[in-house]
């Protein structure tokens, strides 16, 4: 039975905990009786619901994050741990020496300001926050804690779709600039590629010839090649056949005559018959690339969004760019691009008047109605 006792002015609480252990815990001084109660009151929560751990037993939130990296290490791509590693290793110093039990909503929110305060973008803050709450929750699933303050605080806001609207998609015509500024066969198809089939930079360097379906014009994307390892597609719908058009096609074609040959069949490989690297396509083909057609450092990854915007201003249906695109769903689509769409579409509603009122019968005001 827990009960509590005073000695020499400070309160002790004594109780069992889950094994069956005595225990004692010494409360600092100035606790009153209430407080005393409360905390007993807690204990024996946390004894009933088997998430009791001893104080001196709760770890802090640094050895529980370096745990669970060390379990997701087995169980996510290369690219998304090192993503997780960078986090925890530049960004947590504000609570890296806390017991994971102590972290409340409010420590949250105080964690989110403190990256305010050091100029970390709002993408960046989102992003930490998922990291945060997987390790909480990783913390529930160990019996550390009961809760996960970080899925109950008050999410950053400020940016929104405005994060989008900053990346840069090129024009058309910027598109033939950038294609004319590059003199390597190899990365013009591979740019080329970039801009008309609006797949990711991974997804283009793990593409062999096989995957070009010569019969039916299309690109099959079954594999990417990220950060020096090969992976199957981020999902199901990633795993996808993309429409390519005739002139495209035309330049696989020579493309094939000219590429290298390798062991692996890859369509851009590098002088050793292997993927290129994404380094070397940014620092000593794509941007110098940009440079000469004068056109700013776009993002590689700024060729899929200008595929999207052109798709939707050519105005093709949001299901068939979901899937050439290999998003889950169309409203995955709509929540990235949903900034591209006109807000206005007087066209939409001239068509609409058009069907209704020039069908071969018009309606006057009293409803008399004539053929014409």
């Amino acid at each position: 039975m827990a009960t509590i006792a005073k000695r020499r002015g400070r309160y002790v609480l004594d109780y069992y905990d889950n094994r069956g252990k005595r225990r004692w815990q010494t409360l600092k001084k100035g606790t009153t009786q209430k407080q005393a109660k409360k905390k007993l009151r807690e204990i024996e929560d946390q004894l009933d619901r088997g998430v009791f751990i001893p104080v001196s037993d709760v770890p802090k939130f640094n050895d529980v994050a370096k745990n669970w990296l060390e379990y997701k290490k087995a169980n996510v791509r290369g690219s998304t741990y090192h993503g997780y590693k960078s986090h925890l290793d530049n960004h947590f110093d504000f609570v890296n020496e806390l017991k994971i039990n102590r972290i409340r909503v409010a420590t949250v929110e105080k964690f989110i300001s403190n990256r305010r305060e050091k100029k970390v973008s709002l993408a960046t803050i989102r992003k930490l926050l998922i990291t945060f709450g997987q390790v909480m929750k990783y913390a529930i699933r160990h019996r550390l804690i009961d809760h996960n303050p970080v899925s109950e605080c008050e999410r950053p806001r400020g940016q929104g779709r405005e994060q989008e609207k900053a990346s840069r998609v090129l024009t058309p015509d910027e598109i033939n600039s950038l294609l004319d500024a590059t003199a390597n066969k190899q990365y013009r198809m591979l740019f080329m590629l970039a801009a008309m089939t609006g797949a990711r930079q991974g997804e283009l360097l793990g593409l062999k010839w096989i995957d070009i379906l010569w019969d039916s014009n299309q690109i099959h994307i079954q594999r990417t090649y990220n950060n020096g390892a090969w992976y199957r597609p981020k999902s199901k719908y990633s795993n996808r056949k993309v429409d390519v058009g005739y002139m495209v096609m035309t330049e696989l074609k020579k493309w094939k005559l000219a590429c290298p040959p390798n062991e692996l069949q890859l369509l851009f490989p590098n002088e050793s018959g292997g993927p290129l690297n994404h380094g070397t396509v940014y620092r000593k083909h794509f941007w110098p690339a940009l440079d000469e057609a004068k056109l700013p450092r776009i993002r590689f990854h700024d060729l899929r969004h200008t595929y999207a915007s052109l798709l939707i201003a050519q105005g093709e249906n949001i299901k068939y760019i979901q899937k050439q695109l290999g998003h889950s769903k169309p409203t995955v689509t709509l929540d990235i691009y949903a900034h591209l769409f006109d807000e206005n579409n007087p066209d939409a509603a001239q068509r609409l008047d058009d069907l209704i009122f020039q069908s071969g019968s018009k309606t006057v005001a009293d409803g008399t109605q004539w053929r014409e």
